[in-house]
């Protein structure tokens, strides 16, 4: 399967809801260049996960690799197109998806940005809420380092309110 998967994950607490830092995270990229080794690779998947982190001041941590395994996106390839359904687990209710799109079916040469966000409480309620907003850039067919930087074929923004 030849599919390139850019996973970009941001987190915070309520201390970034507002103010400069909440400037920083806004701030943050939604396309990252690919690493070398994700350019010219011969129908192999290849992952590119970047998190950002209000603790390391939202700088992006890159990591690669050529499994989609741990990857939270559902990818079925069939009759020459790739269906994409980023998985959403039951624990993760908040904001509510009653009636998600049943995914995306790309062509050889497109590329996708789904974007979804979501807001935690601790088990007892002791600390303050968390946030992470997840963007899924995947591309099917080959792609150049930049693919992600311009503008998607399809764009799905499953974002809802967390207060």
């Amino acid at each position: 399967m030849d599919v390139t998967v850019q996973w970009i994950r941001t987190s915070w607490t309520k201390q970034s809801r507002g103010g400069e830092a909440a400037t920083r995270r806004n701030a943050a990229p939604v396309g990252f260049v690919l690493p070398s080794s994700a350019v010219g690779r011969d129908g192999e998947p290849f992952v590119h996960a970047v998190r950002m982190d209000e603790r390391d001041d939202f700088v992006p941590q890159a990591h690669q690799g050529d499994s989609l395994r741990g990857v939270d996106v559902q990818l079925r390839e069939a009759d020459g197109r790739l269906r994409v359904l980023p998985r959403v687990r039951p624990m993760f209710g908040v904001p509510p998806r009653p009636r998600r799109r049943p995914g995306v079916r790309l062509e050889p040469g497109q590329w996708v940005r789904w974007r979804l966000n979501y807001r935690f409480s601790s088990a007892v309620g002791l600390r303050d809420w968390s946030y992470w907003l997840d963007t899924f850039n995947i591309a099917y067919g080959p792609v150049g380092a930049e693919v992600f930087l311009g503008a998607p074929t399809v764009h799905v923004d499953e974002q809802g309110p967390v207060r």
